[in-house]
């Protein structure tokens, strides 16, 4: 994806040198007039022979230390963002019946609400886009990940060719950018600044009424296994942690741990792009023990409006889950963080699917 495909910057800079070369000998023939023809001749090349070794030296020198930019801290997901079709209806699901405050919101110039803020804790929320899906029936915007410096980040992917845009500051007061993963998705740096909301708000808007305290993973769709590795593996550090799926024959699932922290990433392998997203792109919400949740979320008067079944099940990873969709069907899932008996689930050997694209 455009995103994601280094520059080849190389080329761009090897395509000066016949420039620099080409001066220089136009120089040492003026420079010596009365001179022999094949003396000059045989000067100019020796000089010239001398400045290409400078040059590539000088280009080798440069290509090692842009290779020698460390990776900063990735710290944990920050938030992951939804487009939303009923902005009270969605904030009713998140605030009524899961107990979150919406501390804060950003607001359009007619006085609407663009974007609402679900604060899960103090590092972590929820986005709620009031807006169309840019990509439909996706309604996963973006998600985005946490560092601790934002300027050696930037200056980390530009060493690996990455095409990536200058650090801005959000609306809410953070310094962050954005660049996309091989699936096409947006995939957003921040650094949290002392000034912005989020930061203002620490300690506040935590309400006893949270079902979870913590956003444990965020899961999305790939169709390309091996370019989603490498991105995510190899260049942000992230570390494969687990795999499975129901099918011996066919991977359904790739967990990645963010390198500086517990958060993770659940890659849902396709093999056919699915009509229906909200059940795959979907957030994951740590609860200590699955069947006081949901005698919790029953005894709310929100549960009654919501209206669907809500049942608890043992996961192919062994730990106990419960599902819940928003208004607009996308998932919000509550996982147990252990397996039912303590002992890690072994990972699948079966393949990946094809890849569905390039």
């Amino acid at each position: 994806m455009s995103g994601f495909s280094p520059k080849d910057k190389d080329t761009g800079r090897l395509k000066d040198v016949p420039v620099i070369l080409s001066g220089f000998v136009q120089w040492n023939q003026r420079r010596r007039p009365g001179m022999g023809l094949n003396r000059g001749r045989g000067l100019t090349v020796i000089m010239a022979s001398a400045l290409l070794s400078l040059t590539f030296t000088a280009w080798g020198q440069q290509s090692e230390k842009k290779e020698s930019v460390a990776r900063p801290r990735i710290t944990g997901i920050s938030h992951v963002a939804y487009f939303v079709s009923d902005l009270p209806r969605a904030e009713a699901f998140w605030h009524d019946l899961l107990g979150y405050d919406v501390p804060y919101d950003l607001k359009r110039p007619d006085g609407s609400t663009r974007i609402a803020f679900v604060k899960i804790n103090d590092r972590q929320h929820i986005e709620l886009f009031n807006e169309k899906p840019a990509n439909p029936p996706n309604h996963m915007s973006h998600i985005c990940f946490s560092v601790d410096d934002l300027q050696q980040m930037r200056a980390y992917l530009l060493s690996k060719g990455f095409e990536v845009p200058s650090i801005g500051t959000t609306k809410v007061g953070d310094s962050a950018f954005e660049i996309k993963d091989p699936e096409g998705m947006l995939v957003e740096f921040v650094q949290t600044l002392p000034g912005g909301a989020e930061a203002k708000a620490a300690g506040k808007f935590e309400p006893s009424t949270r079902i979870s305290t913590k956003i444990m993973h965020v899961g999305f769709l790939v169709g390309n296994t091996e370019r989603s590795l490498d991105f995510y593996g190899k260049i942000l550090g992230f570390e494969e942690t687990w795999r499975g799926g129901p099918d011996p024959k066919e991977l359904s699932w790739i967990n990645m741990r963010v390198p500086d922290g517990t958060d993770y990433v659940e890659f849902m392998l396709y093999r056919t792009l699915p009509t229906e997203m909200g059940g795959k792109n979907h957030t994951s919400l740590e609860v200590t023990e699955i069947g006081s949740s949901v005698a919790t979320l029953e005894a709310r008067p929100a549960f009654q409006q919501y209206g669907k079944p809500v049942k608890v099940a043992t996961g192919i990873n062994r730990k106990r889950q419960v599902n819940l969709f928003d208004p607009d069907g996308t998932r919000v899932e509550l996982m147990e963080p252990k397996t039912i008996d303590g002992r890690p689930t072994p990972s699948s050997s079966a393949p990946p699917p094809a890849a569905a694209h390039n």
